[in-house]
């Protein structure tokens, strides 16, 4: 007996509907035998649809179980058999697959019942038999492991938890193999079924560093992707109690628990979108619920007394990727609503907090920076004009409540916290500032002798010169000041926001060459001091970072970038500084770049409306002479060559929260400038650019992504996409260029992105089936109608490259379409090129799919021209291409070939025939020798 291939039902004939079922059914053996498992499958789909018999749906679903067996989709091969079992319970074969695939799956418990029940049926199947010993041996070398395992973990927590073994060799191995136990799931349950939480929450009690990082990592391996587990360990741990490990001064283990709640998170979190049910299938307490403790938790640790500064951030991080929505299409942003209502004023307190200051809260460097991001994020999730209302309203009222009655300190608090919404959602800072007073404060306390009110009056400055009202204000009211500070401040912390302050003041601007604030030249002296602070290894990386801020505003003057790409230790102290810990600084190394490189958005005017303007008397912007294309590529080359790509790359891989969505655009307008040109495009994928684009494709904003995606695309017009992209990254590629089909983006990323689709849909099956999985055909069909011809052209020849997948081969077979009566069409253009691609298509079509030759004098009436024009084309390659479609067609059926043959087609391959050995002789002959063997033509004497 067989239990492993496909069976036969029963044939019908009394039954029309059988029929059809029959020879589908047949059809799914056949192609069974032949490998092609997921052809079967479609047969044997089809035939269940035509309502058969209950017991031939029971072998046509053991068939379909048999097909999942091979393609190793184990789960879903123990549903098919299910459904034949419940069809027939004592459907052996169903059983033994069902066995089969429960093995697979690891529930051998599960599959030995099935298997018995075989044996039961078929007591002297030797195959039911061997197949029971072997899966009993298993089960006893899986007990014997568990037990093993069982004293294992046992002696683990023994040594661990022995005061005698502090700090020993062993005691550092039983951490280690802990950890590495719990990344395998059955390490994992066991840990948790052997009392584990429990004696993990006494290694963390110890508040021994190596203990609790061991605890630490095995928990997450307990919590990952496991609702039920993460719910009861909270219950054992208390939510709080592993928040508050986060507030550590140790950093490695606040780090720890910082990975460990973003896994629990994640647990939490995906029980919420499944309705309380886990991976394991057991009902939990309700996630929502714990998602609010946990959330709760977090917002409280940002302003209680004692806590780390690094664990604040930590904080800061988890609420930044936790709470707002991950897509706007999702309707449900109640838990922003919660986090503002709840924690708000938390939230600004933090973002207030002065550094290193008596009476305030532990905050780092970086702390205002995450605070400023975390309220921005808050604010975009926002929905309607009544929840943005309510948000300012709680930050004006917090702001109020420190600027009014807690005298020069509250002032200070207040005007602090403006500082962070600027840098954050600064609709909210700008109305913060409208605010009686703090304007005013704010230039008083500039003038200031104590450098801790300074530095907030300065920096405050700095974030409300954001607007051209503000900047207009500030330069009629400020500058004079920030002089003053910049000339006879003896600090340095003050001197360099003063010049900042006059940095972006001067860029006022922006790139309109005929507004600029300050006389000719003034510009050049702020930039080449910024430089030198920069370059001045001696100052800690935090003021530094003022440094590059300056730049980034002061090189919208393109005399700036000029002299800034000709300073090489500039760019490599830029370069180091992007690498450094002082992660605050990307965002303005960002823009200096997009300036440099001139990636930002720029239309050129239209001259008529120049024209009425410059009648009207209105403003005209003008462009900078070095701005003109020529200086934008000599300035690209010179930071390629000091090793831009490298900076860029560790930019991108950075997981903190200051690599914001805004952040990644600026990178992807850059990484799209640095590969315009085409000799520049190995360097960066030399340089691991192409790596980098990835990420920067698939999150960030949408024009981000876009100009990243059409990165990607350059790369992969130009450069061999198996080298550019290795192993599994190249299919990665896929989903950002099909993202360019759509019909919001440019023609020319349409055409780049339908360009590099075609060279990846050459390369292997696998990946025409995953731009097949990305719904990309329609898009291209749809291209194929495009106007413009180099659209129109590249369309088709992705579409020819993909018609070399079976699905799409169905497409231009199905009845009721003109997808083949277009490429008929086509192959009869004036445009050569597209001559070729259509030509390659039909010639591969109709190769693979003989039933279409027969419709090709079906579509058009004009298919024995277009066919003639190909085989008398000078052209050696549409030529051949002509001359396979005529040999397909007279293989395909003796009346097409006579069609053929009393045509001037005869006459044409005759002469090509006679030629010098080439692809074309050979098909020509070949056309001619079907002919005589239908008699439809005789050899002449000499056997020609």
């Amino acid at each position: 007996m067989t239990v492993s291939g496909p069976e036969t039902p029963e044939p019908r004939p009394s039954d029309p509907g059988a029929n059809s079922a029959e020879q589908l059914r047949k059809e799914g053996n056949e192609l069974f035998k032949c490998g092609d498992y997921e052809g079967a499958l479609t047969a044997y789909t089809q035939a269940l649809s035509l309502g058969a018999t209950p017991q031939d749906q029971a072998i046509l679903h053991r068939n379909r179980a048999a097909c999942h067996l091979k393609l190793e989709d184990y789960s879903k091969a123990e549903s098919e058999a299910s459904k034949a079992i419940e069809k027939d319970g004592g459907d052996v074969k169903a059983l033994y697959r069902r066995s089969q695939a429960l093995e697979k799956l690891g529930r051998l418990d599960q599959a030995v019942l099935d298997l018995k029940r075989c044996v039961s049926l078929e007591p002297k199947n030797k195959v039911f038999q061997e197949s029971l010993r072997n899966i009993g041996g298993q089960i006893q070398e899986k007990v014997r492991y568990m037990s093993s395992t069982d004293a294992k973990v046992e002696q683990m927590f023994q040594i661990l938890l022995d005061p005698k073994e502090k700090g020993t060799e062993k005691k550092q191995k039983a951490s280690q193999n802990l950890v590495v136990l719990a990344r395998e799931d059955a390490g994992a349950e066991k840990i948790f079924r052997s009392n584990g939480v429990q004696l993990l929450q006494r290694l963390l009690d110890t508040e021994e560093t190596d203990l609790m990082l061991a605890a630490l990592r095995t928990l997450v391996g307990i919590c990952s992707e496991h609702q039920s587990r993460t719910v009861a360990t909270l219950s054992v741990l208390g939510t709080r109690r592993v928040v508050s490990i986060l507030g550590v001064e140790n950093q490695a283990v606040s780090l720890a628990a910082c990975h460990l709640l973003q896994v629990i998170f994640d647990a939490l979190k995906e029980g919420v979108k499944k309705g309380f049910r886990g991976k394991e299938g057991a009902i939990i307490v309700d996630p929502a619920r714990e998602l609010k403790v946990l959330i709760n938790s977090l917002l409280e640790l940002l302003t209680e007394v004692g806590v780390s500064g690094q664990g604040r951030d930590n904080a800061l991080t988890l609420l930044i990727k936790m709470v707002p929505r991950k897509s706007p299409k999702d309707p449900n942003n109640s838990l922003t609503l919660w986090v503002i209502d709840q924690g708000l004023k938390k939230i600004l307190e933090v973002g207030g907090s002065l550094q290193d200051a008596a009476g305030e809260l532990t905050v780092t460097a970086n702390s205002r920076m995450s605070a400023s991001i975390l309220l921005s994020k808050l604010f975009d999730d926002l929905k309607c004009d009544a929840e943005r209302e309510n948000f300012h309203r709680l930050c004006e009222n917090y702001i109020r409540s420190w600027f009014e009655g807690h005298g020069l300190a509250g002032k200070l608090r207040a005007i602090q916290t403006v500082s962070c919404l600027l840098q954050g959602p600064c609709d909210a800072g700008n109305r913060a500032l409208e605010l009686s007073g703090v304007m005013e404060s704010v230039i008083a306390l500039c003038a200031s002798e104590r450098e801790e009110e300074q530095l907030v009056a300065v920096e405050a400055l700095i974030h409300a010169a954001g607007k051209a009202k503000r900047a207009s204000f500030i330069t009629a009211n400020g500058v004079s000041l920030l002089k003053d500070l910049y000339k006879g401040s003896e600090r340095d912390s003050i001197r360099i926001r003063a010049l900042v302050g006059l940095c972006k003041l001067g860029s006022a601007g922006g790139t309109d060459f005929s507004m600029k604030q300050f006389a000719e030249g003034s510009t050049l002296k702020l930039a080449k001091q910024c430089r030198k602070w920069l370059c001045n290894d001696q100052i800690d990386a935090g003021t530094r970072r003022w440094a590059v801020e300056g730049l980034a505003y002061l090189t919208f003057d393109a005399d700036v970038k000029e002299e800034f790409v000709e300073d090489e230790a500039a760019l490599k102290a830029l370069f180091q500084l992007s690498r450094s810990e002082e992660r605050s600084v990307l965002f303005a190394v960002g823009s200096a770049l997009v300036n440099c490189t001139n990636s930002y958005d720029y239309e050129e005017p239209d001259p008529k409306m120049v024209e009425l303007a410059k009648y009207a008397k209105q403003h005209v912007p003008e462009q900078h002479p070095k701005d003109k294309p020529s200086f934008v590529r000599a300035r690209v080359k010179k930071l390629l060559a000091a090793g831009v790509v490298s900076a860029m790359t560790c930019m991108v891989k950075t997981e903190s929260p200051v690599l914001t969505n805004s952040c990644r655009e600026l990178l992807s307008r850059v990484f799209l400038a640095l590969v315009e040109e085409v000799e520049d495009r190995g360097t960066v994928v030399a340089q691991g650019g192409g790596k980098a684009l990835l990420p920067l494709a698939l999150e960030g904003t949408d024009v981000g992504q876009t100009k990243a995606a059409q990165a990607l695309a350059k790369l992969t017009i130009t450069s061999n996409p198996e080298m550019t992209f290795p192993g599994e990254r190249i299919y990665e590629v896929v989903r950002p260029l099909v993202s360019l089909l759509h019909l919001s983006c440019s023609g020319l990323q349409n055409f780049e992105a339908l360009m590099a689709l075609t060279n990846l849909a050459g390369i292997s099956e696998r990946l025409r089936q995953k731009i097949l999985k990305e719904k990309a055909v329609p898009m291209i069909e749809g291209y194929m109608f495009e106007e413009h011809e180099m659209i129109r052209r590249a369309a088709t020849e992705c579409m020819c490259n993909l018609a070399m997948s079976k699905e799409v081969q169905d497409l231009f077979e199905a009845q009721g379409n003109d997808r083949l009566k277009l490429l008929v069409l086509y192959s009869g253009e004036d445009d050569e090129l597209l001559r070729r691609a259509a030509a390659g298509g039909l010639a591969m079509l109709t190769s693979m799919r003989p039933a279409l030759c027969s419709r090709i004098p079906q579509v058009t009436t004009h298919w024995l021209e277009i066919l003639q024009a190909l085989l008398l084309s000078p052209n050696q390659e549409l030529q051949h291409r002509g001359t396979v479609v005529v040999l397909n067609m007279m293989q395909s059926s003796k009346e097409i070939a006579g069609t053929l043959m009393e045509s001037e087609v005869l006459e044409i391959l005759s002469v090509l025939a006679k030629g010098e050995e080439s692809p074309v002789t050979r098909a020509a002959a070949a056309c001619l020798e079907k002919a005589v063997e239908y008699r439809l033509i005789q050899p002449n004497q000499d056997g020609e």
